[in-house]
């Protein structure tokens, strides 16, 4: 076995630069991606008629595929759809200029949204009735025991699992590369051809990925472990 270390320790730095565009996928995805989440899981804890079906049949979609399908199919579909919104309906859209991040940044957004919702409404439903009941009684609106009371509490209990979704997204990123978004996978197999060390540069891919994941698994366990005992303060 042919292992160039020194290839590895030069090509590493490289690398690394890579991992703000990664982080910038996973930070923005996630964030947008839990408001849409939220919505969803709102949806269809409250049994909204039509908007229900429809967000089912979304999150079924999205869970029931990979995310490399997904990243095909906003990366051909939306100019299309762009396309068909210009021509047929007259809006002043045009599919020219969209970026490759912004295709990605639609892509993982969506996932998200679908794997966020799902984690929001069963923690939706782990919170007592009695307290919007309860908040009803006393002159609150459906938003303000929501923002107030369940959204909270919800939102602890979610997190554990919000985390995890955090982290398979940074992995997912990976896959960006095949919608030409330069992040680590992409600089990675840059370096591995240029030198034909492929083994050396995705090595080097592979453990700025698990540095990634264990710090951002360490923040959100620590943010978790404050929650909890915020909790038992409050209570």
């Amino acid at each position: 076995m042919n292992f160039d270390i020194q290839f590895a320790i030069n090509t590493f730095p490289k690398i690394l630069k890579a991992v703000p565009m990664t982080l910038s996928i996973s930070i923005v995805s996630i964030a947008i991606g839990l408001v849409i989440g939220l919505i969803i899981a709102i949806c269809r804890t409250n049994n909204i008629p039509i908007l229900k079906t429809i967000c089912a049949v979304f999150v079924s979609f999205i869970r029931g595929t990979p995310i490399i399908v997904q990243l095909y199919v906003v990366f051909y579909g939306f100019p299309e759809l762009l396309t068909y919104l210009h021509q047929s309906l007259g809006w002043k859209v045009s599919p020219n200029g969209i970026s490759h991040i912004s295709i990605a940044l639609i892509a993982f957004t969506l996932n998200a949204a679908a794997y966020l919702s799902e984690n929001i409404r069963s923690a939706l439903s782990s919170v007592n009735k009695g307290q919007l009941e309860a908040a009803y009684s006393i002159g609150m609106t459906s938003f303000e025991a929501y923002r107030r009371i369940i959204l909270p509490q919800a939102l602890v209990a979610a997190l554990p699992n919000f985390s995890n979704v955090f982290i398979q997204i940074t992995k997912d990123t990976s896959l960006a590369f095949s919608v030409m978004v330069v992040e680590i996978m992409a600089v990675s197999s840059v370096e591995a051809a240029s030198g034909y060390k492929y083994l050396e540069a995705y090595l080097d891919a592979a453990i700025i990925y698990f540095i990634v994941c264990y710090i951002f698994a360490k923040l959100f366990t620590a943010l978790e472990n404050r929650l909890k005992v915020y909790k038992k303060i409050s209570a």
